[in-house]
C-alpha cells in the first residue's frame, strides 16, 4: 500500500515532479534538508516504456493516451483567436513533459535578457551545472551561440544523412549549419545507456538514453526525500498576517481503503516550490484566492496568468530525386541560428527584408520528414506488389524544415479560471486566452521564405508548408508568472521568490520575461538550479 499521507516535518514541499521540480528536490535533499514532492500525475515504470512505445505506433492511438492524459482530471477551455491544444502539450507524472519531449537543451542568447532583471552571465554557472545535470551531447561549432566556457559533457550527434544533403544546399546560399545540442547520451552516461536508435523519441524513449526528470527524482529519493505522485494540490494556505504559505492541501486516492475514492491532505514546510508548469502554476495561484487575497495568491500585481508565450512553428518540405534516408534518427541533428537575432538578414543566396520587424527565429533540419512505411502501408488502399511499388516511390526521399518563431508578451494572451467547467475534484479548469499578432505572423512568413529557398537550392518539388495561416504551438509554456524587479508590474523577483509571499518560489518557464526561440528546459533546468541555492540560503 503507498503511503500518500503528508510528512510530519519538511523544510521544503515541492509541487510538481517534472524536470524543475526533480532538480529542486534533489539539489536540496543532497544539502540535508528534509523535502517532500506533490505531484498530481502517477509514477510511471520504466519497464512499461516498450509498451508505451508500441502503443505509440499504432493507429488510433496518439501521445496523449500514451502517458494517459485526458478525461476531466485534464479538462481546459480555449479561447481568443486560435485554439490551444494543451493536453497535448503535457505529460502530468513523475517526470513531467520529459517523458515525451524532444531533447533539444539551447541556452538563450545574451540579448534574450535585456528586459529580464537577471544577466545572461548572472545565469551562466548555471546553465553549465544544468548541462552536467542533464548530460547534454554537444559541440562547440556554432558560431552564433552565446559565450561558454566548458565543454560539453558528451560529445556531440554526428549529423544524420540528410543533415548532409541540407548542408550542400546552404553553404551555396551562405547560410550556416551547425550541432544541436541533445539532453540525450552520444555514450552510456550516468548509468543510462547511449542512444540505440528506436527513433520514437517523441512521445517515448525506452531506452531511456534521452534524460527525462524522473532520473532526478530517483536521485531526490536516494539523497532522502519523499515523492508522493497522485497527489492533486488544490489550493495553497497562508497564515493570518499573509506573508508565508503554511500548507498545501492536496487530495490522494484513499489508500486505506484500497484506493477508492480520495482523501484531503494537508502539507505543511517552511519553504514552498512551486515547479507545476506555466498553466497549472497560475492556476493554482488563483485557486488559492482567500479573503485576504481575493485574487489570488502572489497576484497583488495582477501579473499572475498574464503574458503567456509560446513558439510558434513554420515547416517546410517535399520530395528530391535522391535518397533521404528519412526516420533513421528520431531527433534533430542540426540546426542554424544565423538568422535568430536578425531575421531580416540576407545572404549571398536570400535577400534581406527590409523595414520589417521580427521576432526571434531559429531554423531547423529535420530527418524525419515525410512519411513512414508503416504510415503508407496503412493509410493506402493497395496490397501486394502493389503496395510495395507505392512505398518504394513514394518512401525515402523526403525533406523537410521546421522553424521556431519567438512570441513577444503580452497583457492580453493569459491563463485564467473557467468557472464554468470544473476537473474531476470540482475546481475551475484552466482557460487558456491566445492569439498571435501580426509580428510573429511577419517571423514566420521570413522563416518560409528562407526555408523555400534552402528548398529550392536543392530542387526539391514542394509538396506541403506550415506559415502564419496554419501555424500552431511548439507546447513552451512561458511567461505566466513573470520575474521582475518592480511588485505592481511582476510575480518574482530575480531570487525567483514571489514579491508577495516570504517563503515561495516558482522554478519554471512560467517566470520567463521574454521567450527568445529556443527550446526553453535547460533555461528551466538553469533557473531551477539558481532557485534551489536561494532556498537553501533561507533554510
Amino acid at each position: 500500500m503507498t503511503d500518500r499521507t503528508p510528512s510530519e516535518r519538511a523544510d521544503v514541499c515541492v509541487i510538481g515532479a517534472g524536470p524543475a521540480g526533480a532538480l529542486v528536490a534533489h539539489t536540496l535533499a543532497r544539502q540535508g534538508h528534509d523535502v517532500v514532492v506533490l505531484e498530481a500525475g502517477e509514477r510511471f515504470e520504466f519497464e512499461d516504456r516498450k509498451r508505451r512505445m508500441e502503443r505509440a505506433i499504432r493507429p488510433g492511438d496518439d501521445d496523449r493516451s500514451v502517458w494517459n492524459m485526458g478525461g476531466p482530471r485534464d479538462a481546459y477551455t480555449s479561447t481568443g483567436e486560435r485554439f490551444y491544444p494543451l493536453n497535448r502539450a503535457r505529460v502530468k507524472g513523475v517526470g513531467g513533459s520529459t517523458l515525451h519531449w524532444q531533447g533539444m537543451v539551447m541556452r538563450l542568447h545574451e540579448s534574450d535578457f535585456d528586459a529580464w532583471p537577471i544577466s545572461y552571465d548572472d545565469l551562466r554557472p548555471y546553465y553549465a551545472r544544468a548541462e552536467s545535470q542533464l548530460g547534454v551531447a554537444g559541440a562547440d561549432d556554432n558560431p552564433f551561440a552565446p559565450p561558454r566556457e566548458e565543454p560539453f559533457p558528451l560529445p556531440s550527434f554526428r549529423p544524420s544523412h540528410s543533415d548532409s544533403i541540407f548542408a550542400d544546399a546552404c553553404e551555396s546560399l551562405g547560410v550556416a549549419t551547425h550541432s544541436v545540442p541533445n539532453a540525450r547520451n552520444s555514450e552510456p552516461h550516468d548509468g543510462r545507456s547511449e542512444c540505440v536508435g528506436y527513433g520514437t523519441c517523441k512521445p517515448v524513449c525506452p531506452s531511456g538514453a534521452k534524460y527525462s526528470a524522473d532520473v532526478h527524482v530517483r536521485k531526490a529519493e536516494a539523497e532522502g526525500a519523499r515523492v508522493i505522485d497522485r497527489a492533486a494540490v488544490q489550493r495553497l494556505e497562508h497564515d493570518d498576517a499573509g506573508k508565508r504559505i503554511e500548507a498545501a492541501v492536496y487530495v490522494a486516492p484513499d489508500d486505506e481503503n484500497g484506493g477508492t475514492g480520495s482523501v484531503e491532505h494537508r502539507q505543511e514546510a517552511r519553504e514552498f516550490v512551486l515547479a507545476g508548469g506555466g498553466v497549472e502554476i497560475p492556476r493554482l495561484l488563483l485557486l488559492s484566492k482567500s479573503t485576504r487575497y481575493p485574487d489570488g495568491l502572489a497576484n497583488a500585481s495582477g501579473a499572475v496568468g498574464r503574458y503567456f508565450m509560446d513558439h510558434l512553428y513554420a515547416g517546410m518540405g517535399g520530395r528530391i530525386d535522391r535518397r533521404t534516408r528519412q526516420h533513421r534518427v528520431g531527433f534533430i541533428t542540426s540546426e542554424c541560428h544565423q538568422f535568430y537575432e536578425d531575421p531580416a538578414r540576407g545572404t549571398k543566396g536570400i535577400p534581406a527584408a527590409d523595414d520589417i520587424e521580427f521576432d526571434r527565429l531559429k531554423l531547423e533540419f529535420s530527418n524525419y520528414a515525410g512519411p513512414t512505411p508503416v504510415g503508407l502501408a496503412l493509410g493506402g488502399n493497395e496490397w501486394g506488389d502493389d503496395l510495395l511499388s507505392t512505398i518504394r516511390e513514394e518512401y525515402g526521399n523526403s525533406v523537410g524544415m521546421g522553424a521556431l518563431a519567438g512570441q513577444k508578451p503580452r497583457k492580453g494572451n493569459r491563463i485564467a479560471l473557467d468557472s464554468g467547467t470544473t476537473d474531476d475534484h470540482g475546481n475551475p479548469v484552466p482557460r487558456i486566452h491566445w492569439r498571435v499578432d501580426e509580428r510573429t505572423n511577419a517571423t514566420l512568413r521570413r522563416a518560409n521564405e528562407i526555408q523555400r529557398a534552402i528548398l529550392d537550392e536543392l530542387g526539391a518539388k514542394v509538396t506541403w508548408r506550415v506559415g502564419p495561416e496554419n501555424t500552431g504551438p511548439a507546447f513552451h509554456h512561458m511567461g505566466t508568472t513573470r520575474m521582475g524587479t518592480d511588485p505592481k508590474a511582476s510575480v518574482v523577483n530575480a531570487r525567483l521568490r514571489t514579491h508577495d509571499l516570504q517563503n515561495c518560489t516558482i522554478a519554471s518557464s512560467s517566470v520567463f520575461v521574454t521567450s527568445g526561440a529556443m527550446n526553453p528546459t535547460l533555461t528551466i533546468a538553469a533557473l531551477s538550479l539558481k532557485a534551489a541555492d536561494h532556498v537553501h540560503e533561507r533554510l
